[in-house]
């Protein structure tokens, strides 16, 4: 194609010969990690304060339906490779594991007998063999930096340095920072780093905070190339966890309310400011150096919103111990957040780690000044497959001939020439919630590889012109256009030879079956339970004696707190006893503690204090069924200490 910036020289790149920096244009990717599609003022918030994102959408062209994989790794993989996380097979946020054997099956030899599907694992790495954006652009004379985040792999052959990145500075284990502030020592899981630490960060001054460190970095990269063609790929630590922020930030943050009424969580806020200030530099320096001309400049997120961490119903949250290294963190967001999850994607549903708008929805803005006319909106549905394609044609740079590319240039689109030539978009996500998605026009069908108990429908289809918020399920009413669009799917699965899910030969419909249940992980003996009229109902068998609910799924070492709201005609005395890991049987005497149920037909609040010592194994739970049932309407274990759920049923 014609070459698009203007040049003194005109040189046809061939192999590996380097090019001046006058005539080739540089190229900026700057990532940031959880950022959904409604977290700038760019998109529309009236909360979070992005005046430099903003600044740059008016020099950019700004993308309302850009796409990325809901989980980070499989995006970043195919923003590296342009195939889709079906082929590559990155397909979930696994990069900071050890990899499989060479030779591992992709499947797990032995599943749950409760699940009817085995599920084709995740790479936990880059393959070696896939030639990267860095690669090309490496041996077309490029200089290549890598900044921050990479969840790609931890083993040499995968780091970023064996990839095509001349420039690193990046650390492992990478689904966040080892921490927001330096020192940088101790890495996401609390393990001193020469336990468990790769890559090259080093500690700064006491407190520097990690996205300014970050910044400072990739901006020396550029004083250091600003004479030659560098691509600087600047990929985020923030926002993801563990949260790290200023509180200065936040406590200014926590004074103001969302005229909107959908994000008030004051971390996240801050963690966009800071983000936004590395933006600025970003964008001043290349200012400062006259570079700002000649630079492709992409803006991007990895996955939608995060909606979920850290809310007040986050049992993991719940059973962290007292000297867990990640409490701090957590206490410090509960100051601040309350139970608020770290943003809000509305009107898009839901967010991370969820294949509906809001977990692949994500921002997307391109500038290059003189080929793209700034302040403009495009509604051309693209994706990280494309960046790929789309800078090596901007570049005027071959792709490989031996890698299939899966993504198209939409260049044509920033230039204002032409479209991208594509029937649909596909979204491949076999993990958390299973299913694979495409976009077609205005229409997306959502095909779930089975029912789920929050999603029990396995075609979804929405009209997004008409319904962004993905609130009205066509699919019963448009069995043609299902049919339609479930063929471009089976395509998709065809051509990128998506690992489907498999038969497991251990499924047990009727353990499956129980697993479902509302009283599932309760363990009647000598008693029966059925689930009516909003509560369980338990009685005693026939001729059995000493009828109790056991669960295994109590695991504490702290004292507890029984909550069980219950009634019984008859009424009477029950009792709660437990036995802890370290013993083979319930002992005879002690860790049993004795309640009363009174006689009526009104609901009662029983609260019930566990004097636990040693870690529990099980939990036995003795009620009065000697003269007729019990029933149950919600039990709830809780730490007495954080007065936190453990483990609650409820049959409302």
């Amino acid at each position: 194609m014609k070459l698009l910036w203007p040049a003194v020289t005109v040189l046809l790149l061939v192999g590996v010969v380097p090019v001046a920096a006058q005539d080739q244009p540089n190229v900026v990717l700057f990532v940031v990690d959880d950022m959904g599609w409604m977290d700038s003022t760019a998109y529309g918030s009236q909360y979070y304060e992005t005046p430099n994102m903003e600044r740059l959408a008016e020099q950019s062209m700004r993308f309302t339906d850009a796409y990325a994989v809901p989980l980070c790794s499989p995006t970043r993989c195919s923003i590296l490779s342009g195939q889709h996380s079906a082929r590559h097979r990155v397909t979930s946020a696994s990069g900071h594991q050890p990899p499989a054997l060479p030779d591992a099956s992709p499947y797990a030899e032995k599943a749950s007998p409760v699940a009817k599907f085995i599920y084709p694992n995740s790479k936990n790495f880059i393959d070696p063999a896939i030639v990267t954006l860095a690669e090309v652009l490496r041996d077309a004379g490029y200089r290549t930096g890598h900044f921050g985040k990479w969840h790609l792999g931890l083993m040499p052959e995968n780091r970023p340095d064996q990839n095509g990145f001349e420039t690193t500075w990046e650390c492992a284990p990478d689904p966040g920072p080892p921490s927001y502030f330096s020192p940088y020592g101790v890495s996401a899981q609390g393990r001193p780093t020469g336990q468990h630490h790769v890559g090259n960060i080093t500690d700064g001054p006491d407190g520097e905070y990690i996205t300014d460190r970050l910044t400072d970095e990739a901006l020396q990269f550029v004083e250091t190339h600003r004479d030659e063609p560098f691509f600087l790929n600047l990929w985020q630590y923030g926002v993801h966890g563990p949260w790290g922020h200023k509180e200065e930030y936040t406590a200014e943050f926590a004074k103001k309310t969302d005229p909107r009424g959908e994000q008030r969580n004051p971390i996240m806020a801050s963690m966009l400011k800071s983000v936004d200030e590395s933006l600025g530099r970003v964008m001043a320096k290349l200012d400062e150096l006259g570079l700002t001309e000649n630079t492709l400049f992409i803006f991007y997120s990895d996955n939608g919103g995060n909606v979920h961490s850290n809310r007040e119903d986050d049992r993991k949250i719940a059973n962290l111990r007292e000297n867990h290294p990640k409490l701090a963190a957590i206490r410090d967001w509960r100051k601040w957040a309350g139970g608020e999850g770290p943003t809000n994607n509305a009107p898009l549903r839901e967010g991370k780690a969820r294949i509906y708008e809001g977990g692949q929805r994500v921002p997307l803005m391109v500038r290059w000044p003189g080929i793209i006319q700034p302040g403009t909106t495009n509604g051309t549905v693209v994706g990280a497959i494309d960046l790929y394609p789309t800078v090596l044609d901007a570049l005027n740079v071959d792709l490989p001939a031996d890698h299939i590319v899966d993504g198209l240039s939409f260049l044509p689109v920033l230039t204002q020439t032409g479209g991208v030539d594509r029937e649909a978009y596909f979204t491949w996500f076999p993990h958390i919630v299973p299913a694979v998605s495409v976009r077609k026009g205005e229409w997306k069908l959502i095909r779930r590889f089975e029912p789920h108990r929050d999603y029990p429908e396995v075609r979804e289809l929405y009209n997004l012109t008409a319904d962004i918020s993905e609130t009205n399920n066509l699919a019963p009413a448009m069995p043609d256009k299902v049919r339609e669009l479930d063929a471009l799917i089976d395509g998709f699965i065809a051509d990128t030879g998506a690992l489907m899910p498999i038969p497991n030969p251990a499924y047990q419909p009727h353990a499956a079956k129980a697993a479902r249940a509302p009283e599932a992980g309760l363990v009647p003996k000598m008693c029966t339970v059925e689930v009516k009229n909003g509560a369980l109902v338990v009685t005693k068998e026939p001729g059995k004696q000493n009828p109790f609910l056991g669960t295994a799924q109590v695991k504490t070492r702290s004292p507890l707190t029984l909550l069980l709201q219950a009634r019984s005609q008859a009424g009477g005395a029950g009792r709660v006893q437990w036995k802890s890991a370290n013993q083979e049987n319930f002992p005879d005497q002690g860790q049993v503690v004795n309640f009363q149920l009174a006689p009526g037909n009104e609901w009662q609040d029983l609260r019930i204090e566990l004097p636990i010592e040693n870690t529990t194994q099980i939990i036995r739970l003795y009620l009065p069924l000697e003269n007729g049932h019990v029933e149950i309407q919600s039990l709830d274990y809780r730490d007495a200490k954080t007065k936190k759920s453990l483990k609650r049923w409820e049959f409302e």
